[in-house]
């Protein structure tokens, strides 16, 4: 199967990057800190959400700024004990990329993605977080966004995700979806492409697109 796309829009945590240990290790010391009980933690999709939904899931209103202080602080803090490591196929796929065709779209705010993002060695020309959106995913917001910085119409833009809620959003703004089975089975991901990593993957670059092939 072959894609073409003029751009190419990367969530961050389970695409680019594994933050798995350090997620678990946070949010388990966070919900400690805010006496939530390991089976009301245990109801919640962590992954792909912004921490702000997540936060307004378990806690009463006026207690989620500071719980949403609380997780960005462990999470930053936790970046340099070796949670974050590049998956397989990150470093080639996006070297072959030129930097204005691409962007990170992450539902982590902007300090925890940036934090994560130099701790692995990626510096995308384009970043979207959970701070520069009223609605994050499954809302289309956030690759809406993206795809208007970087000038393309979101229908000639491919998204990259691991979860189903970024797959969600991607699909609502009208965009080709391919999905990595890096946190989540193939059947739980609705996707035109589903791939293990991106090491299936190649991307050829021309004048006008970007032709996305899977290795055979």
């Amino acid at each position: 199967m072959k894609i073409q796309a003029e751009a190419l829009l990367f969530d961050n945590d389970g695409t680019l990057v594994s933050s798995l240990e350090s997620v678990h290790r946070c949010w388990t010391r966070w919900a400690a800190e805010f006496g939530i009980t390991a089976e009301a933690f245990a109801q919640v999709e962590l992954h792909g959400r912004p921490a702000v939904e997540i936060a307004a899931d378990l806690l009463p209103a006026d207690v989620v700024p500071r719980a949403l202080a609380r997780i960005e602080e462990l999470e930053v803090e936790d970046v340099p004990n070796g949670g974050v490591h590049l998956l397989p196929g990150t470093a080639a796929f996006l070297d072959s990329l030129p930097a204005d065709r691409w962007a990170v779209v992450t539902s982590a705010t902007r300090r925890l993605a940036e934090a994560r993002l130099e701790a692995v060695g990626i510096l995308p020309k384009t970043l979207v977080a959970a701070d520069d959106v009223t609605r994050g995913k499954p809302d289309p917001e956030p690759y809406l966004l993206a795809a208007r910085e970087l000038g393309v119409d979101p229908s000639r833009c491919v998204v990259f995700e691991d979860a189903p809620a970024g797959l969600r959003a991607g699909r609502a703004a009208g965009m080709t979806t391919v999905a990595l089975t890096t946190t989540h089975q193939a059947h739980e991901l609705h996707a035109d492409l589903v791939v293990e990593n991106l090491s299936a993957l190649s991307a050829l670059v021309t004048a006008g697109n970007v032709d996305i092939s899977v290795r055979s």
